[in-house]
């Protein structure tokens, strides 16, 4: 079931897994808000070509429907790693993939333009992460190494943590080289009319499961970025052009 929340003029896609719980709030923003137009439309990074202070603009609008202001929701320089990051406040965090916090009224974002992402909560222990998985990253295992660094630091155990996966690009979209290819199991790949098409999506899923997360407490949206143009950003599709999504996920805000 697809939810998407109308918050002044943006559409912000929600997850019908964290719903269950009123102490988390999350959201994945989408082409649509305050009015935006092409090429860049809604979009929340800097590094695209995009007027700053439009950005900045669109960043308040999206964290303020969290009930957030930029100071205390924390991003990262997004460089296909598996650096996973614990954090205890909000700002810009350097280069990483994974941002982990226990902290309450501390967002984490990260940003997408057809890499999976996937959010995370321990409801037991009350930690939350954020993980940016591209193909590089799910071949580095970023999100396993994510749930080890919660359950090292922190004690989380994945009986009790509930996950997202949110928008991306489906595999059959998103093509690949025999270079990439190689690197993944064959269960991950279509051969098709001399191409082959990753699922880079149904890789972290079964990630998920085989760290220990309960199938009944995944989620995993089937919302394509490259296919939904006049909702999604895609890179794959657009280009130059396309601008980037965040998700974001916090404890406790109001």
């Amino acid at each position: 079931m697809l939810l998407i929340r109308k918050v002044s003029s943006m559409k912000i896609i929600s997850s019908q897994l964290f719903e269950r719980f009123p102490e988390i709030k999350y959201g994945f923003s989408t082409k649509i808000g305050l009015n935006r137009s092409e090429p860049f439309f809604f979009n929340m990074s800097f590094t695209v070509g995009d007027e700053k202070d439009k950005v900045l603009e669109n960043r308040t609008e999206f964290y303020s429907s969290f009930g957030l202001t930029p100071d205390n929701v924390a991003y990262q320089k997004q460089t296909h790693s598996d650096i996973v990051t614990v954090v205890d406040k909000g700002g810009f965090i350097g280069e990483s993939d994974a941002i982990i916090t226990v902290e309450k009224n501390i967002g984490l974002a990260v940003s997408s333009a057809d890499c999976t992402a996937i959010f995370l909560y321990d409801k037991d222990k009350e930690i939350i992460a954020a993980v940016h998985s591209g193909w590089r990253g799910t071949q580095k295992q970023i999100l396993a190494k994510t749930l080890i660094r919660m359950q090292e630091e922190f004690g989380a155990r994945s009986q009790s943590i509930f996950a997202y996966i949110a928008p991306s690009i489906s595999q059959m979209n998103y093509e690949v080289g025999k270079e990439v290819a190689e690197l993944f199991e064959t269960k991950y790949l279509i051969y098709k009319n001399n191409k082959i098409y990753l699922d880079v999506a149904g890789n972290n899923y079964d990630m998920l499961l085989n760290s220990g997360v309960p199938e009944k407490q995944i989620e995993m949206s089937n919302l394509c970025s490259f296919a939904e143009k006049d909702l999604l950003h895609s890179y794959r599709r657009d280009r130059q052009k396309s601008g980037r999504a965040f998700g974001l996920i916090v404890m406790g805000a109001k």
